[in-house]
């Protein structure tokens, strides 16, 4: 007999799956600051995207990756040369990505009766 998801899940893993692809184009994102290819509009682009996944996680209480985003967020916004933030933000990058997919194995994972 297989377990279901609940309504929660659902929505969470719907959430992540239409999030892998701006985590993707984050990181893109990332590597053409590092290479001095974008510009301001280029990175108002990458705050976009990290809020998007930042409010969307806050919404569904998937607590870890909305922190990473949000952290992302910040520094992309701040002051300074873009090589450091790129580096910054691609040590960042891989946090984010291990939050997702922790929160996608969570969403992925039925819960047992007794703690629902």
């Amino acid at each position: 007999m297989s377990q279901k998801l609940t309504p929660r899940q659902q929505e969470q893993l719907q959430f992540l799956q239409h999030a892998a692809p701006k985590i993707q184009r984050v990181q893109a994102l990332i590597e053409q600051m590092a290479s001095n290819q974008t510009d301001e509009a280029g990175v108002r682009q990458l705050v976009r995207l990290l809020d998007e996944i930042k409010a969307g996680g806050s919404q569904l209480k998937i607590p870890a990756l909305p922190d990473a985003a949000g952290q992302m967020a910040m520094l992309a916004r701040r002051g300074g040369g873009q090589q450091a933030k790129a580096r910054a933000l691609r040590e960042l990058l891989a946090g984010l990505k291990q939050n997702y997919d922790v929160a996608m194995r969570k969403a992925l994972k039925p819960e047992e009766e007794g703690a629902a």
